[in-house]
């Protein structure tokens, strides 16, 4: 049975049974919990919690699902990916354990031709928490499942939570057993190779805190209803259902180890153990790392974009292992793109995108590699010049770290050039950097914070309509007050409040849109409104002062929003959607949204570039088109549509935002059509001009382009005419000629300054001889330490340390020149050979001195530099390094 198949299968299984079917979530959702979807239960959380109410009594989905945790084993078990499909049915207060048990059993048991997967039921086992006499029952005497094959397991195995704070529950799991040829009798307990679970129907009634249930600690709380939440793992039904050894055998992931091999002349099912694993890997992160492009996600240094970093370069890694020096991403993702289509036809529409992603990262690490192999070079060379055969771990620290060469090409270069690696030492920094990277993302983890508060409100008071669609102004009620987070019945002048109106016309900060001010008005006091925020789903929370009188809960209120500031915002950001379209004509369809930011009178607008940023010129014929498209006065409209519609009219969406069955689109014609929750304009004319005043880069393959719209774009043309004007007045000089006249001005001044620098020079080394006439006696070694005038640079330091060496000529000597500028300091040190024989090298001396002036340092024996923040401390770095060069010469 085909994957597409079982996928079909499953939700057709629950669609008969009354459950709504709910699309896949992006792998990226707002959650600071998550770095990527981890779960099928993860977009229905706020449900879970109580946070908004479900729209379904019950619900199914197929998730797409990437967990990280473990990357480098991936590979080396043959039943764990990083992305995963997790099939899930969800009752929200509707059935409990015994509906999620029978719609498992008939699923799993069903006859193929009733469309069932057809399992054994004599093969089926299954487990329940230790204490949960229930399932236990359940499954014997309603389902009729032999007591033997029933098993009960604690926390670790059977109670399940996201690893963060908030929604759990005990679980059952249901296990297939693959025969004996595939380990011993015995049940899960025994052996998890030969018995595979399948199913996991976690009964979800807990709210865990900072500590899980699954190590023994007591839930927090209860959640406002019994629900279920269950996972199937789609490849591992897979891979049972199509009599094949493990997940990587299946029709997903087995055609990429056959492309594999076409390209490395190597053989999967024959080949070696290690080969093996690197085909695994190779097939898994290719398909992750297009799910995550497909996504919106970019390499990057930090977050998701590190992982994904990560994962393609294990690829290209993993291929360079097996023997393929040609560049691979792109071709590999054309296979996951076949295999992967025809259940996510999104992948297929947006290949081009995905794979100039792709081409972009592997041109940059094949870049890496290069520039690694050159740095490993010199480590190689640094080592067997100090005698050693153990290349430092923290060489191979800085290598992986810094330049991102892989700890595994250092050990296997590092063995053909006859030397061994450190790889405790390696490891031991790699842990310190995991620590420090952890205690961080703990630190942001607060997605689960105490809402009690909100989620009172919402129940109390479902969400009012918005109205500020059409409506600056209306009529509403306050129904709820809180002062310092806690509800009061009235506030007075003075006080700081969040209030809650049945219906209100502020729009609340969300979309890259910034909140709505404005007053609320009763018949005894007024307040003004400075944010409008959404902290729980469905819930405005007006924020702002009391400014005279006092209002009170269940009172009439007159809500106006600022309208001027309400008009500027929604020019930015109807802006914002023509930028988008002009950029994603000039760059195509990798140019994808990756954030926005529509404030009064300016906009921000990120976008993923892999191949760079626009030419300047290309920029200005972006903003030509877009003010040609203002001049037009297009209408703006907007309507509501089912998703499907909205994707048949080709409306662009933004990556990693969860939408529903009905959107809300924004329409310019053909030019622009995206799905918006915002506000904006009724006409194009309306925007005034937009003025591009910077594009540049914010982080790996992402651009930022912001602009002026409106007013604030003719008051800044203003002020850059009034500053031509003067420039050409005081150059003498029309304004069409100054850039030809300024760079003749900056062409001097360079002459000038390069004419400088010489002449400094010249000064600097004319001071050679009379720093080694200079020289201390030190034990026998002539010492030359010395401070340089103020600025020298590395360049004149190295050349004039270099002749006071060779003014010293055979003598033992060391030369040591610090060179101040500001509150910093540069050093070189040289040493004869002389000196060398007596046992001083200069990178050893470095160390000897550098701490004194808060520095670091270090090269090779006869040559070595480095510099420090403490310029004060050069006079004690000089009596350090006397005192070693005393003790050698001792």
């Amino acid at each position: 049975m085909q994957t597409h198949e079982i996928r079909r299968r499953f939700l057709a299984h629950f669609e008969n049974a009354g459950h709504t079917p709910v699309p896949s979530a992006s792998l990226i959702l707002d959650d600071p919990t998550l770095l990527f979807v981890n779960a099928g239960m993860v977009q229905f959380k706020p449900y879970f919690l109580g946070d908004a109410p479900a729209p379904w009594h019950t619900a199914t989905s197929i998730q797409k699902c990437v967990r990280t945790g473990d990357i480098e084993n991936v590979g080396h078990t043959t039943r764990h990916n990083t992305f995963f499909q997790m099939a899930g049915n969800f009752s929200f207060g509707d059935y409990f354990k015994e509906g999620a048990i029978r719609h498992a059993w008939a699923l799993v048991t069903g006859a193929v031709d009733d469309g069932g997967f057809g399992f054994d039921p004599e093969r089926i086992w299954v487990t329940v928490y230790e204490n949960d006499d229930e399932a236990e029952r359940i499954w014997r005497d309603e389902i009729g499942l032999p007591p033997e094959r029933i098993q009960r397991r604690d926390g670790r195995d059977n109670y399940w939570d996201m690893g963060v704070p908030g929604p759990g529950g005990p679980c059952s799991e249901i296990y297939y057993d693959r025969g004996p040829e595939f380990g011993v009798e015995g049940g899960p307990v025994a052996d998890e190779d030969r018995y595979l679970e399948i199913w996991n129907l976690v009964f979800m009634q807990d709210v865990r805190g900072g500590e899980s249930p699954k190590y023994g600690a007591a839930p927090i709380g209860e959640l406002p209803q019994k629900n279920i939440d269950t996972g199937l793992g789609i490849e591992r039904v897979a891979f049972l259902l199509q009599g094949v050894e493990n997940v990587y055998e299946t029709d997903l992931l087995r055609p990429t180890i056959d492309r594999v091999q076409e390209l490395s002349g190597r053989s999967y099912d024959g080949g070696t153990a290690e080969d093996g694993v690197r085909f695994r890997v190779i097939a898994d992160h290719i398909r992750t790392g297009t799910m995550i492009i497909g996504d919106g996600v970019t390499p990057g240094n930090e977050g998701r974009g590190y992982v994904l970093r990560r994962l393609l370069r294990r690829v290209v890694r993993n291929a360079r292992l097996l023997g393929i020096t040609e560049p691979v991403l792109a071709d590999l993702t054309a296979v996951v793109r076949d295999a992967m289509g025809p259940s996510y036809p999104e992948i297929v529409s947006d290949f081009d995108r995905i794979v100039s992603v792709m081409r972009a990262e592997e041109d940059a690490f094949r870049a890496t590699l290069t520039t690694g192999s050159r740095l490993f070079d010199d480590a190689v060379a640094s080592t067997r010049a100090s005698g050693r055969s153990v290349l430092s771990g923290e060489d191979a620290f800085t290598l992986h770290d810094t330049y991102g060469f892989p700890i595994d090409l250092t050990l296997e270069m590092a063995g053909e050039a006859g030397l061994d690696v450190d790889e405790g030492a390696f490891r031991s920094l790699m842990n310190q950097q995991r620590a420090r990277a952890k205690a961080d993302a703990a630190s942001r983890k607060q997605g689960s914070a105490d809402h009690s508060v909100y989620r009172r409100l919402l129940e109390e008071h479902p969400p009012g309509e918005f109205l500020g669609y059409t409506d600056l102004q209306a009529a509403a009620r306050i129904v709820g007050l809180l002062v310092d987070g806690q509800p009061v019945p009235a506030a007075s002048a003075g006080d700081v409040v969040e209030i809650v109106l049945d219906n209100t016309p502020f729009y609340g900060e969300s979309g890259g849109q910034q909140a709505d001010t404005g007053t609320i008005r009763t018949g005894d006091g007024t307040v003004h409104v400075d944010d409008v925020q959404i902290p729980v789903p469905g819930l405005r929370i007006h924020r702002g002062v009391v400014t005279g009188g006092t209002v009170a809960v269940d009172t009439a209120a007159d809500a106006e929003v600022d309208v001027s500031r309400r008009t500027a915002i929604a020019r930015a950001h109807t802006g914002t959607h023509l930028v988008h379209a002009g950029v994603r004509n000039a760059l195509g369809p990798a140019a994808a949204q990756a954030g926005s930011l529509n404030a009064p009178g300016r906009l921000r607008f990120d976008f993923t570039s892999p191949s760079g940023g626009i030419p300047p010129a290309l920029l200005l014929e972006v903003e030509d088109e877009v003010n040609t498209i203002l001049q037009e006065d297009r209408d703006v409209d907007w309507y509501v549509t089912s998703m499907d519609r909205a994707r048949e009219l080709g409306a662009m969406m933004l990556f990693g935002e969860k939408y529903g069955d009905h959107v809300r689109v924004v329409d310019m014609g053909e030019y622009s059509r995206e799905l918006c929750g915002g506000t904006h304009v009724a006409r194009t004319g309306e925007l005034g001009m937009v003025k591009v005043i910077t594009e540049g880069s914010i982080g790996s393959g992402v651009r930022r382009v912001e602009a002026l719209v409106g007013l604030d774009a003719f008051r800044y043309l203003n002020r850059e005419h009034v500053l031509v004007n003067q420039l050409a007045e005081q150059l003498k000089t029309p304004s069409d000629e100054l850039p030809e006249r300024i760079s003749g001005i900056v062409e001097r001044l360079r002459a000038a300054e390069k004419e400088l620098e010489t002449i400094r020079a010249r000064e600097v080394l004319s001071s050679a001889g009379a720093l080694a006439d200079g020289a201390e006696d030190v034990g026998g070694i002539a010492l030359v330490a010395a401070r340089t005038p103020e600025g020298v640079g590395g360049g004149d330091l190295r050349s004039l340390a270099g002749d006071v060496r060779g003014r010293l000529q055979a003598r033992p000597g060391v030369v040591a020149l610090f060179a101040p500028d500001g509150e910093k300091v540069s050093f070189v040190v040289a040493t004869t050979e002389a000196a060398r024989e007596q046992g001083l090298g200069a990178g050893d001396l470095v160390k000897a001195f550098a701490p004194a002036v808060n520095g670091r340092g270090g090269g090779k024996p006869d040559l070595a530099q480095g510099g420090g923040s403490g310029v004060a401390g050069i006079d004690d770095a000089i009596a350090a390094l006397r005192a070693e060069v005393a003790r050698a010469g001792r």
